[in-house]
C-alpha cells in the first residue's frame, strides 16, 4: 500500500460539483491513464526537493508511485511550477506516513521515520497529517498502550513557522504567525481573534470580498465574535472597507443596513464603505489597542457547509467546520 487517504476529508458528492459541458468518456480518459504508464515522473521533484535521508527505500518508493501519478494526471505536460510540485509532493509524503504510522501503532518495533524534504537552499519541511497536528495526545497510541498513554502530556511546540493544532489562544495575545492545513477542524473567529480584538473600541476590517449572503454571514458572525468579548457597558465601532459588487451593490448595501440595524442595539456601531481602489486586495483587522491581523483568506476561511439546515453543529458552531488552508500573522 502506497497511499492512505483520509476518506473523512473527502467532500460529500453533491449536484452542484457534476459538469453540464464536455468531459472524457470514461474508457478514453483510462485508454490516456494506461498510455502513461510509459512514463516516470517519480523524479520531476528532485530538482528542486530532496526527500529526508530518514525515509526508507519502501517509503520512499510509495512516495515516488503516488507523486508520479498525481502528476501524470495534474500536469501530464510536466509543466508545474516549484510550488505546485511542493504540494504534490507534501501530499504524497503524508499519504505514506498515514501508511507508516498505521504499521507502527500495530507493530512498535518500527523504527520512528521523520518524513520531512528539504528545498534547495536547505530548509526543512516537516510533513505532519492533520489527524496529528489536532489529537497529538492520541495520534501515536499503539495496540499496547493503556490508559496511562491518554494522560500523557501533548507536545508544547514553540515554532510558529510550523503548522500548529488548533488550540484556544492564549490569554495575552503574542504577535506571529500561524498557518492552518486545509479540513481543519476546531477553529473560530472567537480563538483566532478574541484575544487581539478585546479592549478594542474601534475595528477596522478591510475585506473587499464581503459581496455573496455567505461572505455576508462572515462578517455577521464576525460581529457575534466582538458582542462576546465587549463589555455589555461599552460600544464598539467596526468600519468595514470592502469593494462595491459590479452587479449586486443594491443587494450589498442591504445585507450591511441589515447588519447595522442589528448591532446597534448591542453596543456594535457597524459602519462601511466602499472602497475606490479597484485592485484592492488586502485583508486585514486592525484595532485602536495597535493590533494588525493579516488575513490571506480575509474572514472566508470555511469550507461549504448547509446554512440552511438547523439540525447541523456545523451551521451552528464554527468548531464543527472543516476549514480551508489559510495563514494568519499578528503584528503590533
Amino acid at each position: 500500500m502506497h497511499f492512505y487517504l483520509p476518506g473523512w476529508e473527502v467532500d460529500i458528492i453533491r449536484g452542484e460539483m457534476f459538469s453540464n459541458g464536455y468531459g472524457f468518456v470514461v474508457d478514453y480518459l483510462a485508454e490516456i491513464l494506461r498510455s502513461l504508464r510509459n512514463h516516470d515522473f517519480s523524479d520531476r521533484y528532485q530538482e528542486h526537493f530532496t526527500l529526508s535521508s530518514d525515509i526508507s527505500t519502501r517509503d520512499r518508493d510509495g512516495i515516488h508511485k503516488t507523486f508520479s501519478g498525481l502528476m501524470k494526471i495534474l500536469f501530464p505536460e510536466g509543466e508545474a511550477t516549484k510550488e505546485e510540485i511542493q504540494a504534490i509532493l507534501h501530499f504524497a509524503i503524508e499519504g505514506r506516513k498515514r501508511v507508516k504510522d498505521q504499521l507502527m501503532r500495530i507493530d512498535s518495533t518500527y523504527a520512528d521515520v521523520r518524513f520531512s524534504y528539504e528545498n534547495g537552499e536547505g530548509k526543512t519541511f516537516s510533513v505532519k497529517t492533520l489527524e496529528e497536528e489536532e489529537y497529538p495526545r492520541y495520534y501515536h497510541h499503539t495496540i499496547g498502550d493503556g490508559a496511562e498513554a491518554s494522560e500523557q502530556k501533548s507536545p508544547v511546540k514553540t515554532d510558529v513557522s510550523e503548522k500548529k493544532s488548533v488550540e484556544p489562544a492564549e490569554e495575552q495575545p503574542q504577535a506571529g504567525h500561524v498557518a492552518y492545513q486545509e479540513n481543519q477542524r476546531g477553529i473560530s473567529y472567537q480563538t483566532l481573534f478574541g484575544p487581539y480584538l478585546t479592549g478594542a473600541q474601534k475595528i477596522t476590517l478591510t475585506d473587499p470580498y464581503i459581496r455573496l449572503f455567505y461572505q455576508a454571514r462572515n462578517l455577521m458572525e464576525f460581529l457575534e465574535t466582538i458582542a462576546r468579548i465587549k463589555p455589555d457597558d461599552e460600544e464598539v465601532s467596526v468600519h468595514l472597507v470592502t469593494v462595491e459588487d459590479e452587479f449586486k451593490g443594491d443587494q450589498q448595501e442591504e445585507y450591511f443596513q441589515k447588519i447595522q440595524e442589528a448591532a446597534a442595539p448591542i453596543g456594535i456601531n457597524f459602519s462601511w464603505e466602499f472602497s475606490k481602489d479597484e485592485g484592492l486586495h488586502a485583508r486585514h483587522i486592525v484595532t485602536d489597542t495597535g493590533w494588525k491581523i493579516l488575513l490571506d483568506r480575509g474572514l472566508d476561511i470555511f469550507q461549504r457547509y448547509e446554512m440552511s439546515d438547523a439540525f447541523s453543529f456545523s451551521n451552528r458552531l464554527q468548531e464543527y467546520r472543516p476549514c480551508k488552508a489559510f495563514e494568519v500573522t499578528y503584528l503590533q
